[in-house]
């Protein structure tokens, strides 16, 4: 068995002091001993600074300060990194019990280059919803994208190494651009056939579907060919009706 690797997680926040209290929380309660925990904040107004000196002793570096977007935040959280692998953990979600990690790799012979699972919705008080809408496949590869975000991205471990800076020319689906080019960069992709993170319900995708739409096309045109994505777009969106009609969410 190989040694067991450094995780560096990383929280991106912006005046959401409560949300980041039990974000924190739910890291802590981490039975896994080489973590490296990093706070991005955009230079908060409420109480988030009083949440990070409160918890300073157990995370390991932050900054605060203004950023162009969320995706320049997390640009700034992979250049301060410095454990073996990237996890984004966001304000208002959490990992999902005390031995996610310890049962990602305690039993690993070898260490793959990305590790990835499901997850599941829960509301702002922390009440879970629901399995995700789009559920993380059997075997995820490149290909598997062209359905759609598949793979949550909180739910998705990837080697540092490998990771590259999120393209800031997108506002709401530069995580689903970086994770095909995580995947092209990969050699190895483990299931973890476990609920990985907790995601709290909404998000930047929600608050503006039609951006979210026309960006995802666009990522998807120039990975998978114009034809393609145009006729998967059919299928992806009669997916999405049958799930509200059928779960009032989505």
């Amino acid at each position: 068995m190989n040694k067991l690797p450094y995780i560096s997680i990383i929280t991106v926040v912006y005046n959401a002091s409560e949300l980041l209290e039990k974000t924190i929380d739910s890291i802590k309660k981490q039975e896994y001993p080489f973590i490296e925990y990093i706070i991005i904040d955009g230079k908060s107004k409420d109480g988030t600074l009083e949440v990070i000196h409160r918890n300073e002793a157990f995370i390991s570096k932050w900054i605060s300060e203004p950023d162009k977007s969320l995706y320049d935040a997390m640009n700034k959280g992979i250049d301060i990194a410095s454990g073996d692998y990237l996890w984004f953990i966001n304000a208002g979600d959490e990992i999902q019990d005390k031995e996610t990690l310890y049962k990602i790799f305690r039993n690993e012979d070898s260490l793959k280059d990305i590790y990835y699972g499901q997850t599941m919705i829960i509301d702002k008080n922390g009440n879970e919803i629901g399995l995700r809408r789009l559920k993380a496949p059997e075997v995820l590869e490149l290909d598997s994208l062209i359905n759609g975000m598949l793979v949550c991205h909180q739910s998705f471990i990837v080697k540092r190494k490998i990771s590259p800076h999120y393209d800031l020319k997108y506002k709401i689906v530069s995580d689903y651009d970086w994770m095909i080019k995580c995947l092209k960069s990969s050699e190895t992709i483990q299931n973890t056939h476990m609920i990985l993170s907790r995601f709290l319900d909404g998000g930047i995708n929600k608050k503006n579907v039609p951006l979210a739409l026309k960006e995802r096309f666009g990522v998807m045109r120039k990975t998978y060919g114009f034809f393609r994505v145009f006729f998967m777009h059919f299928l992806i969106v009669w997916r999405f009706i049958v799930f509200l009609i059928k779960n009032k969410r989505f």
